[in-house]
């Protein structure tokens, strides 16, 4: 295995956030190098480096902020340096850092930008000059559909907003009247489809609430999860599996104070728990409730894990984690684990906690150890059997006290980049990148024998006329073979084929005033709820929705089977106000502060 880049320029910082290594675009071999210092390098695969930094002007660069990669294969690059009167500057390139040109703003950002989720030829930003204290909740929530010379107020009365997905959402101030606490909501993840929103248990502190996922429109709310962790420092461990279609990890507390993980295959319709590791045994204080538990945001936060779980839609069934296996999740030295069937199975892979990145669509897995004993690495770790066995390379005779690894958007590259420092003689730091290229080791390009035919979703023993069956329809994909040595290399395709099951009441939610009967499939009406019809006011008009208990779970695409009948239906009764969001519904059961606006319509979210 050859060495594409060993460079060693001096810099002077005293840990490994002093300066950032960013991959630009997808097969463009550009790497930038930056730090809050005034010092950019530009790397071409490793070969040379130029300081570029007289293309920003010499501008001291906002730390916290920094540079901002275009998604996927674009050669955008965005800098924000320190802000200065009247406002803020960024710089801007549109061809890997070959060229910027700066854009001052006439406002200060409130916190870094972003590519826009559909069009990254635009950049989001959010303003600090506006939200002074005394001014949130009296906000007004404006949209513009040509760069800022018109603008169409949405909603007002606003504390802060947010997009997930197609769906726009808006916190309001309310003055509760018999209430005293304060709900707290968050919006977990969406897609065009539908969103899953966190709901706080009542009470101080509680570290725990529900999971709600909603409807195609946003409007209509099911029960999901109780018992979710949500900590009192903001953070969830709700992770979306992108490897797998319909997968979801998370972690619920127990009454009895434990912290478990659960995982559902099917958009948050059913959750369980996660299966015991096949190569790895129980304690002897856990043989009766033994589980693989893994570790999130709050492990990470609290410094027992370097990395959340990993995944890529382009390594099909891959997921990497940090976990536990016991009757719950522990706070001693974690190790990685790997699913190869989107977390159906898993199997320990590497002891203690590591550093770990896809290469090349899931047909490489690299790792570096985390917190060595001496604190120094000098080798890294591969594996091309989705981490069943590893091997070890020595990328330097110098150890380095690592601070990073980081490749190309995307997992279609064979580089890698490590980097990190070394102490010098002056006690100033010199710090090194090391950038590996597995294509000496990889030199074979894959054909049509190193695949196989996989159903996603299969389980041992399961009807073959539903087998895979998952929000109604099932895919067939082509996967590398393990014992296959070879790159899929940069023109690989994720290749699937669909084709769409009948539908049964599991492709179908409870709707309102419906329950899901214990050891039933079927949607049982409640006792409490005496109309059938469900009312929701949207732009002022209401709109009534008659149901039979069952509703499509949003994205589900089975076709015939079972079909429960339902219908809505537009009635001319005025419901308010249409400029102003509506008030909460009469079937809401806790005043709720969460205004949302989708495709042009702001309507309120209902619990």
């Amino acid at each position: 295995l050859s060495l594409s880049l060993s460079l060693q320029t001096g810099f002077h910082g005293d840990d490994g956030s002093s300066f950032t290594v960013t991959w630009v675009g997808d097969g463009t071999g550009v790497s930038m190098v930056s730090g809050w210092w005034q010092y950019i390098c530009l790397a071409d695969y490793g070969k040379s480096f130029h300081d570029i930094s007289h293309l920003i002007n010499n501008t001291f660069i906002r730390k916290e902020f920094g540079l901002l990669a275009g998604p996927g294969n674009s050669q955008q690059v965005s800098y924000t340096p320190v802000l200065d009167n009247p406002g803020g500057v960024i710089f801007t390139s549109t061809d890997a850092g070959v060229s910027f040109k700066s854009v001052q703003l006439p406002f200060h950002l409130a916190q870094p930008i972003t590519f826009h989720f559909l069009n990254p030829e635009y950049l989001v930003a959010i303003s600090i000059d506006v939200m002074e204290a005394d001014r949130r909740g009296e906000l007004f929530l404006k949209r513009t559909e040509d760069l800022g010379k018109t603008f169409t107020t949405v909603a007002h009365s606003i504390f802060s907003f947010g997009y997930v997905g197609g769906f726009l959402f808006t916190s309001v101030m309310e003055t509760l009247v018999r209430h005293t606490h304060t709900d707290f909501y968050s919006v977990l993840d969406g897609d065009e489809d539908m969103i899953f929103m966190h709901v706080d248990n009542p009470g101080e502190e509680s570290y725990f609430g529900t999971v709600y996922t909603s409807d195609d429109r946003g409007i209509l709310y099911s029960k999901s999860l109780e018992r979710h962790l949500f900590g009192g420092e903001g953070k969830s461990d709700f992770t979306n599996v992108t490897s797998m279609r319909g997968v979801y990890l998370t972690n619920v507390l127990e009454e009895d104070g434990r912290i478990r993980t659960v995982i559902s295959f099917n958009r948050g319709g059913e959750w369980k728990l996660l299966n015991k590791p096949q190569n790895v045994e129980c304690g002897e204080d856990s043989r009766n409730d033994c589980n693989l538990h893994i570790h999130g945001e709050h492990s990470r936060y609290n410094g027992i894990t370097p990395m959340l779980p990993l995944s890529d839609p382009t390594a099909v069934g891959l997921v990497i984690a940090h976990g536990s296996v016991g009757d719950s999740i522990s706070s001693t030295r974690p190790d990685v684990y790997v699913s190869e069937d989107g977390g159906y199975k898993w199997r320990g892979s590497l002891r203690g906690p590591h550093h770990y990145s896809i290469l090349d669509a899931g047909g490489l897995v690299v790792a570096v150890e985390a917190h060595p004993i001496d604190g120094q690495i000098n080798t890294i770790k591969f594996s091309t059997d989705e981490g069943q066995c590893w091997k070890v390379y020595n990328f330097t005779e110098q150890p380095i006290f690592f601070a990073g690894l980081t490749s190309e958007p995307g997992t279609k590259t064979m580089n890698i980049s490590v980097w990190g420092y070394r102490p010098e003689d002056d006690h100033q730091p010199m710090w090194v990148v090391v950038t590996i290229d597995f294509q000496s080791l990889l030199t074979r390009e894959c054909g049509n024998q190193d695949y196989v035919q996989w159903l996603a979703h299969a389980t041992e023993g399961g009807d073959l006329a539903t087998e895979g069956c998952v929000l109604g329809y099932k895919e067939i994909f082509r996967r590398l073979r393990k014992l296959s040595v070879c790159r899929n290399g940069r023109d690989y395709v994720v290749s699937r084929q669909k084709s769409p099951c009948p539908c049964t009441r599991e492709d179908y939610r409870c709707d309102y005033g419906y329950y899901r009967h214990e050891n039933s499939s079927e949607c049982m009406r409640q006792l409490d709820t005496t109309d059938h019809a469900l009312k929701v006011c949207l732009n002022g008009e209401e709109e009534e929705l008659r149901t039979s208990g069952y509703r499509k779970i949003p994205s589900d695409k089975c076709e015939g089977g079972f079909t429960p009948l339902s219908r809505k239906e537009t009635v001319n009764r005025h419901c308010g106000n249409s400029s102003q969001p509506p008030t909460a519904s009469p079937y809401s059961e806790t005043p709720v502060s969460v205004t949302c606006a989708v495709k042009g319509v702001t309507y309120l979210g209902i619990m």
